[in-house]
């Protein structure tokens, strides 16, 4: 039997974005603000190679003279700073759990969020699964007496950054290109400063810290480079199935390695989102039909 290379693109991306708290933690030491601006450095590094290797650049004079599309990846940048920092702070404060809690509603809040600025149509299946994680994350607020707001921030960020770059008119890497441009030289100069200090890690920190914040860039290009080559091979229902690897994944690791407590309430509140989400699978795999 011969799978579609698609699908194992798809699962690698979403494997090493599931794994990606161990890397994080690794790197517990350094501060999540000054891991967020290694992150950025590198990415930008990173994909500047590639482009160099793939010789693609003929896209960057015409959009650099385009002062809408400019703007526009200004604020996509700015949500995924959000996002990753968000995300980087909550790992390393002991809150994976409530990541993996904001990637399982985020296909959620994407449906919401077409309906709300796209006018797509809510299918009645889709209403059902939204009512369902709506539910959820009342129950979640109610039972602790207080807003999931790690989750929610997460889910917010990255869908509205997804439905930016949907209407936006680059292609993934030329985008992600923009996006770390735009982020290179805050992250380069708050780098410098923290090191003309005395305090950042880069000119103190032992060699394995070292590798592990210029490998940053590596753990953020490559699972993209893979998520755009499934995104070419296989159906957006198929990529939609493989999109809760991660989620899953950033869960058993925050239970089962981190010891991160799992709660009677927490299991319910989260019993509601698994629940719509298996709604929204099957009726996106029945409509899809």
């Amino acid at each position: 039997m011969r799978i579609n290379r698609g699908i194992l693109y798809g699962i690698g991306a979403y494997t090493l974005w599931g794994l990606l708290p161990v890397y994080w933690k690794a790197l517990k030491a350094v501060p999540a603000i000054e891991i967020l601006a290694n992150r950025m450095v590198w990415s930008m590094l990173f994909v500047a190679l590639l482009l160099v290797v793939r010789q693609h650049w003929r896209w960057l004079r015409p959009t650099l003279q385009n002062p809408r599309t400019v703007l526009t990846y200004v604020a996509t940048a700015t949500l995924l700073s959000i996002n990753w920092f968000t995300y980087i702070w909550a790992v390393n404060a002991g809150f994976i759990v409530e990541t993996s809690l904001g990637y399982f509603i985020n296909p959620l809040i994407n449906v919401l969020l077409g309906v709300l600025f796209l006018k797509e149509r809510l299918r009645p299946g889709q209403f059902v699964a939204l009512s369902l994680a709506a539910g959820g994350v009342a129950y979640l607020t109610f039972s602790y007496g207080a807003f999931p707001w790690i989750a929610l921030t997460l889910a917010m960020t990255f869908g509205f950054y997804g439905l930016i770059r949907k209407t936006g008119p680059l292609q993934s890497t030329e985008g992600l290109a923009l996006e770390t441009a735009t982020m290179f030289l805050p992250a380069l100069a708050y780098l410098v400063y923290l090191n003309a200090n005395g305090n950042g890690a880069l000119g103190h920190a032992d060699p394995m810290t070292l590798f592990l914040l210029a490998g940053t860039g590596v753990v953020t290009g490559v699972p993209l480079l893979l998520f755009g080559a499934a995104a070419k091979r296989i159906t957006m229902t198929n990529l939609g199935l493989l999109q809760y690897i991660a989620p899953t994944l950033q869960f058993l690791i925050g239970v089962l390695i981190y010891r991160e407590p799992f709660v009677r309430d927490q299991m319910i509140g989260f019993g509601f989102i698994w629940l719509a989400l298996v709604v929204y699978t099957f009726e996106g795999v029945r409509y899809s039909r």
